[in-house]
């Protein structure tokens, strides 16, 4: 029914609708993806920097008990001289963390959006904070689909963990019987490699989310045909306005024709539908050129002109077309063209007693 309404939207979008589009903040991307990609990214680096942060840990531990700073470090008048300490710890050892988070979390935004800078989707809109627009979009089939595809979510990383968890379930079964130090290693081991693996899932699972994304952005994106025909009107303009600016461009090309034609040495014609005005100074130019032309009205404009300015109109129908078709006005006859055009003015020169110049 929609296709007969002519409301299906089956055309692709235009640059000018994408670019409208992207402006307004509306472009394909995935939360899950930046959040994914900044778990794995925090996972490493809590693993690279893990030396840095016992050390740190152990550091204001020892500090604390020795009372460097405080007598007595459980009152808290006593803890103000430490805090320029911690201060400077945490900004040694948590700060470098925080940073390579959020420059992943900025980098993967950038590769899914590109460089964007608008403000148009902080602009409040009473769409977005109607209680019924709202209800609508919880219980539309969109909402549906992301839904289930949050429960599949949970569901793959739950059995994915408890799989991964039985497999180590004897290295688990173990770490009662050794030291404390080898059970901590062992333990921050099994826990380092769940939580990486478990990250690279949730990244792979972002990536289809985001190929899902895309292509629902480009589905949201299509437009009817009528849609393609309004728009490309609004691009070219009112038809008012393009008559009015080719009447404009035409009276132009006339002046133009005017001013060039009475210089010209000869009109070549078709005899009415094309006319041809060649131009040639030894002094300045290398071949003969093309100074004007035109069809139909125009060949009868310059046919007129010429007439009017005792220029000789020769008829040759072939070399008309071949330098009509082929030449653009201001250019130089083709050498191919060399003798037919040479042997022209050569002629017109003779019947008017003009020495070649």
């Amino acid at each position: 029914m929609a296709e007969t309404t002519g409301q299906e939207k089956t055309e692709a979008p235009t640059a000018r609708r994408i670019r409208q589009a992207r402006e307004e903040g509306n472009i394909a991307r995935s939360t899950d993806l930046t959040a994914a990609l900044m778990l794995l990214a925090s996972i490493c680096l809590m693993y690279v920097l893990s030396s840095r942060l016992f050390d740190a840990m152990a550091a204001v531990l020892h500090r604390l008990l020795s009372s460097v700073d405080a007598v007595n470090p459980t009152r808290a008048d006593d803890l103000g001289p430490i805090w320029d300490y911690l201060l400077g710890l945490i900004g040694w050892t948590v700060l470098p963390l925080l940073i390579g988070i959020a420059g992943v979390g900025l980098l993967v935004t950038a590769g899914q959006t590109g460089l964007l800078l608008t403000g148009k989707p902080l602009i409040p809109k009473f769409s977005k904070i109607n209680p019924l627009s709202g209800v609508k979009r919880l219980v539309d089939a969109r909402a549906a689909i992301r839904l289930v595809m949050s429960l599949g979510k949970v569901a793959i990383i739950s059995a994915v963990a408890i799989m991964m968890i039985m497999a180590e379930i004897d290295a688990i079964a173990a770490l009662p019987t050794m030291t404390l130090g080898a059970a901590t290693a062992a333990s921050a081991h099994m826990t380092f490699m769940l939580s990486i693996k478990l990250a690279a899932l949730l990244v792979i699972l972002a990536l289809l989310d985001f190929s899902f994304q895309k292509y629902q952005h480009t589905k949201d994106m299509r437009m009817t045909k009528q849609e393609v025909r309004q728009e490309m009107k609004d691009m070219d303009g009112d038809p008012l306005m393009k008559q009015r600016r080719a009447r404009v461009a035409r009276q132009l090309a006339m002046q133009r024709m005017a001013q060039q034609v009475p210089k010209a040495d000869v009109i070549l014609t078709n005899p009415t539908h094309l006319s041809i005005a060649l131009r040639y100074d030894s002094d300045s130019m290398r071949a003969p050129k093309v100074i004007a032309k035109g069809a139909d009205f125009m060949a009868m404009r310059i046919r007129q002109i010429a007439t009017a300015n005792g220029i000789p109109l020769v008829e040759r129908k072939p070399l008309a077309r071949a330098l009509y078709s082929s030449v653009e006005v201001g250019d130089e006859v083709p050498e191919e063209h060399y003798a037919a055009v040479a042997e022209i003015l050569a002629y017109v020169y003779r019947l008017s007693g003009k020495i070649a110049s």
